[in-house]
């Protein structure tokens, strides 16, 4: 049976690995270096969700395959919701993810309130059709960063139900929890359907 093509708007293979491990077979994952796109996506929006919606609809309608796009961001509850939806690039353009931990380490000095959430949008152009999907995970932000596993902010975010970060609890039991697993494991039992 030939396997149904569908392009993941990304180049991140951390991204690409878990999601594609967690897809139906029957789907081949494309990536957007697959595509032959080496267009920097926009990102105009002040949300995730419109940040994905816009980068699925960029591939759409410039290559015509169905597609899917996600956003993320690290939402931090005394911070107003900080980094949110400029996670990658908190400290500057160059989305280096020490200097983001470094400074949303020090934002949160003497406050008490460290709550915190993961949020994975997913947007997915299928069919001719928009599809959105979203997944959680509330946390505390740890008071250094702990752990050598994972990327991004994972040394030093701790999911609800545990002591220790994403960094430290090891890829697997992260693609469990993660916000991304659970926004990918509701587009998967949509696409299984």
């Amino acid at each position: 049976m030939e396997k149904i093509r569908l392009c993941f708007a990304t180049n991140n293979s951390h991204k690409l690995d878990e999601v594609r491990a967690m897809l139906p077979s029957e789907f081949e994952i494309l990536s957007l270096r697959d595509i032959e796109c080496s267009d920097e996506l926009p990102e105009n929006q002040r949300t995730i969700e419109g940040n994905a919606l816009e980068k699925a609809r960029y591939i759409f309608d410039k290559f015509g395959i169905d597609c899917f796009a996600d956003d993320t961001g690290l939402e931090v509850e005394s911070l107003g919701g900080e980094p949110g939806v400029d996670t990658a690039h908190y400290a500057g353009p160059e989305r280096d993810a020490d200097k983001n931990m470094a400074l949303l380490l020090t934002n949160l000095e003497g406050k008490s309130n460290r709550n915190a959430r993961f949020k994975t949008v997913f947007s997915l152009f299928w069919q001719g059709e928009m599809y959105h999907f979203e997944g959680l995970v509330p946390g505390t932000i740890g008071m250094e960063k702990k752990g050598d596993q994972g990327f991004g902010y994972d040394p030093v975010f701790i999911p609800d139900g545990f002591t220790q970060t994403f960094a430290e609890l090891g890829t697997d039991m992260k693609n469990r929890l993660s916000h991304r697993a659970a926004a990918t494991r509701q587009l998967a039992a949509f696409l299984a359907g």
